[in-house]
Formats: C-alpha cells, structure tokens, sequence
C-alpha cells in the first residue's frame, strides 16, 4: 500500500547507515524523515497513553525507551507510556475498553485484541504497510490479530519461550542430547528428580509460563479445547491421556510449582534450586550479566519443545500483539507510533537490546543480528514460525482470547496434578467452563 523507501527517508543529507541499527542523532534524524514521509501524519497536540507488559531484559527497555522518544520528537506527539505485570495488563486493558478512556494503545498478551473486537481502530493499513515491506507475518501471529478480514491489532513480536536447563544435569542423567519426543522428556524429569537436580514447570496462574506449556501438552496428544467448528471437544480420551502424562510430570517437580507466577521459575533457576524448565530467554540473559554466575551462564542451554504423539510441534508461543482503541482522540498518531515501532532502524536495534527475548513475526528479520550474535539464542528465532495460534484449531476470536484469560486449561491440568480433582472431575469442569463461553 505505502512503500517509501530508506532513499525516500534520507532527506536534509543525513546518511543514515544501509545496515544495523540506528542510535543517538541518526535515530532522531531517521524519526524525522520518517514522520515526514509517512502517510500517517499525527494529529496536533496529539497525546497517547500507552500501556505495555513490563520488562524482563533490560536492554530492551533501554531500546524502547528511546524509540518512543525519538517518536516523541519527530512528531511532536507527547507519549505517556507505563508498564504493567503480565498479570495485569488484561485486567486494566478491559477497564479502559469498557469505560471508553484511560489508553489509547495497550501492547498486551496472547489474543488480547480480540477480547475487545468492537472497541479498537482497525489496523488494516499499518498490517499491509509493514507486511508488503518486510515480506509478510508469520501465521499465528497473522492469526492472532485478524477477524474476519479486519486486523484487531498489530503482532509486534513473539516472546518465545523453550526448555532451559543446566547441560550438566543432563548429561549426568544420561542424556547426550536433550529430548525429542514425550516419552523421552518424562523418562529425564524423573532422572533429574532421582539426581535431586529437578525440573520445575508453573502450575499456577503465570501467564505466560503456565499457559503455553500446559498447551503443548494437550495439544501435542491431539487434544483441543475445541474442534475447527468451536464445539468443545475437551473431554475426551485425548485430554485423558495428556493429564495422566501431566501428572507424571508434575511428580518430578520441585515443589511449589502450583503456586507459580511467570517469575517464580527465573527466582528458583538463577538460584540453583531448578534445573529445567520452560521460559523465555531471559533467565539466561540475567545469568549472563550476573558475573557471579559465570558457571550458570556456561553450564545454561536451551533447545526445542518435544514432539508429542500428534508428531509435530504444538507451541503455545507468547504473542504480544498492540491495540489502539477506537476512542483515543488521535488515530493517526496511534496508527504513525505503532508503524513506527516495527522499521527496520528501529526493530533490528530493538531485537538485539531484548536479546533473544522477543522474536520477530515479520519474515524480513530472520536475518536479524541477534539470532547468531550468541550460539544459544539461535532456538527462539523459531518461535513465531512454530507457533499455533492461541486457538489451538479453533476460530481465533473473543472466545478463545477470554478461555485463555480464564485459565481454563491451566486450572484443569493443575486440579489434577495437585490432588484438588480426579482427572474426570477436572475435565468436565474445564468442559462446563468452555460451554459457557462457546455457547
């Protein structure tokens, strides 16, 4: 739709570098350019409130920060941005939707947009802009954001999240590689529990952690909330047999998983108190700038989920899509900020200051430096392109954003594991759940 090129954006004879990322005066001079060019031009006095989930890498607010002010500055746009706990982000997010104030943008989790379909600017422009020059979006996260044929929000990025464990304990129990399939990856846990170096994996209500390991898990024994149509297919053999694997599992475990948040597995890692478990890259990248923790660091690797009998990859990756709602009073200026966010000067600089952390959803950056900057960051550059929507199978849409927002899944697998239910009773609760919201 818009296609205006670097050369356009080189204007006042500033040469900005072909490659790599943009820093200091050539990041403002590039801002400057861009505001000229694009076709989104922000309103005067224009103000956004923007809400976002709150950092786990430093360097990644650090690279945020000074894409929001240089924004500021080109478009004389004033930016209010705060940033909220995981946990925290739907709640406040539907308080703003419902009351019709308080944000203008919300760069939330999973399938947030799609909780509020009536309630946000539809991005339509900004999705064909950035997919026609960075060669397209990657399904789920194409999927993530779409109704119909509208874009609810924009997939900015992917927080992966894989197995992350200590190589020594590993090896000790026997494995020279790690894991490829169920069996293999339960037949480990219970090794590592024998060794008293234990896995640990979130039972509680942690939204990223919880959710996407609890989904591979159904999914990978071709069980599904619903079927393609939405009909609720949960109780069913499959979920059965994905429980009792669940279970098995969760025998190895630490203890106190069941009260998890996203950030309890990184305390009990850096700690020594966990071996593996599943996360994004940033108990690594704490052990890395922790020179105390220089062992950790080295003895620290990461690889892919395994396959389960379905015999392909069932992720469940951490989508962190942006919204603008339909009532901010400065549209192209939420459209202008949220463009601006995904360039290339901006995006290749931001990736690497988030380390691994975030993981592209436009194909362009496959090639983005930080991918071979550390060998054990190569994994979760594959995170957007493994991943399955939040819907599993089913329709992606209001439905299935709020069974996530439910933690349906999560709660039933946790009843089982923890004692509260039988493994019936725990699925024919999850089955009330869902028939209620799918009806």
């Amino acid at each position: 739709m818009h296609d205006f090129t670097r050369r356009s954006l080189l204007q006042g004879g500033t040469a900005l570098a072909a490659t790599g990322a943009l820093t200091g005066p050539a990041l403002l001079d590039f801002a400057k350019a861009w505001a000229q060019a694009s076709p989104w031009k922000a309103e005067p006095g224009a103000k956004l409130t923007v809400m976002r989930w709150k950092r786990f890498v430093p360097a990644e607010d650090d690279a945020f920060n000074a894409m929001v002010a240089a924004f500021k500055t080109a478009t004389g746009t004033e930016m209010n941005v705060f940033s909220e706990a995981f946990e925290d982000v739907q709640p406040k997010a539907s308080v703003a939707a419902n009351v019709g104030s308080g944000l203008d943008l919300a760069w939330g989790l999973h399938t947030l947009p799609q909780l509020f379909p009536t309630k946000v600017l539809k991005m339509n422009d900004v999705a064909d802009y950035l997919g026609k020059k960075y060669g397209g979006w990657t399904d789920a996260a194409q999927k993530t954001c779409m109704l119909g044929n509208d874009w609810l929000g924009i997939p900015v990025a992917t927080v992966g999240g894989y197995l992350t464990y200590r190589k020594s304990a590993v090896d000790k129990a026997g494995f020279k590689e790690f894991p490829t399939d169920f069996p293999g990856f339960l037949e480990l846990c219970k090794k590592l529990k024998a060794n008293n170096t234990p896995a640990g994996f979130a039972l509680g209500h942690a939204t990223g952690d919880a959710n996407a390991w609890l989904a591979w898990i159904l999914w990978g024994h071709n069980a599904w909330t619903v079927d393609k149509d939405d009909k609720v297919i949960i109780n069913s053999p499959e979920t059965m047999k994905a429980l009792e694997y669940c279970k098995a599992l969760s025998d190895t475990f630490i203890p106190g998983t069941a009260s998890w948040n996203d950030g309890s597995n990184n305390k009990a890692y850096l700690a020594g108190e966990l071996y593996c478990t599943a996360n994004g890259i940033s108990i690594y990248v704490a052990a890395k700038d922790d020179p105390t923790k220089k062992e950790l660091t080295e003895d620290t690797y990461h690889a892919l989920w395994p396959v389960g009998p379905i015999g392909k990859p069932t992720e469940l990756q951490l989508a962190v899509p942006i919204l603008a709602f339909n009532f901010t009073k400065y549209p192209n200026a939420a459209k202008a900020f949220v463009a601006f966010m995904l360039e290339k000067e901006n995006y290749d600089k931001w990736l690497t200051g988030a380390r691994g952390y975030l993981t592209h959803t436009l194909n362009a950056y496959d090639a983005a430096p930080v991918w071979t900057a550390d060998p054990k960051n190569a994994v979760f550059a594959q995170a957007s392109k493994r991943a399955l929507p939040a819907s599993g199978i089913g329709k992606v849409g209001e439905k299935a954003a709020t069974a996530i927002a439910d933690f349906i899944v999560v709660d039933m697998f946790a009843n089982y594991c923890t004692g509260a239910k039988d493994a019936k009773t725990a699925m024919a609760e999850a089955e009330r759940q869902l028939k209620r919201i799918y009806r």
